[in-house]
């Protein structure tokens, strides 16, 4: 599977370009920013986007989906987190400017399947960093994969000092819906290096006595 990683930004935040074997159609997770960089890091491997997928609304994941999905690529971000898109105050993102709406949206809820290039990746609802933030879980070559997003770190899980943000539900969704996976399942997070569930189990301090 082709997976590439973009965080030049100021919030290093992690943009997940994915695409499966042999396969020139691609997603992006997380268009936080500059849609040039990604449209070119994604030409130069010889694949092109057809879909993007949000973790969640906050403007450094989703800021740049707009300019990558124009008018016919869709993007793929939980119910709850729909209204990021425009109007964050009402979503309570604590800030007023709202984030260019692509011109298509799919809302998508917990076990929802987004079947795009190939690739077919199930939809886990973890609300606790913002009140829509989402897991992807998908089957890779090399076994199966989460993409996290804000909800689990390395060493450390989501912020909830932000409007939106509750640290009980976000340890509850980690509990009940990323621990069970299994040991063997690795994550890609939307900030900083991954990891895998065995890992975070016995070293993350924010896990232990879940």
């Amino acid at each position: 599977m082709y997976l590439e990683v973009f965080a030049d930004n100021p919030y290093a935040t992690n943009c997940w370009l994915l695409a499966a074997e042999g396969r020139d159609e691609a997603l992006v997770v997380d268009p936080g920013f500059t849609a040039d960089r990604v449209s070119a890091l994604l030409a130069a491997a010889g694949k092109r986007p057809v879909a993007a997928l949000a973790t969640h609304g906050h403007s450094d994941h989703v800021g740049a989906a707009a300019a990558l999905c124009g008018t016919e690529l869709p993007l793929y971000i939980h119910k709850d987190d729909e209204l990021a898109l425009t109007d964050p105050v009402a979503w309570g993102a604590g800030f007023p400017s709202p984030i260019a709406r692509p011109a298509v949206v799919r809302a998508v809820g917990d076990g929802d399947v987004i079947d795009e290039a190939g690739l077919v990746l199930e939809v886990i609802h973890t609300p606790g960093h913002t009140p829509g933030s989402c897991c992807f879980k998908l089957q890779a070559e090399n076994g199966p994969l989460l993409l996290s997003g804000d909800t689990l770190f390395q060493h450390s899980i989501g912020r909830t000092d932000l409007p939106g943000g509750d640290h009980q539900q976000l340890l509850d969704s980690i509990a009940r819906k990323l621990l069970p996976l299994g040991d063997e399942f690795g994550f890609i997070c939307g900030h900083g290096p991954s990891s895998n569930i065995a890992h975070e189990r016995a070293t993350n301090p924010f896990l232990q006595g879940l």
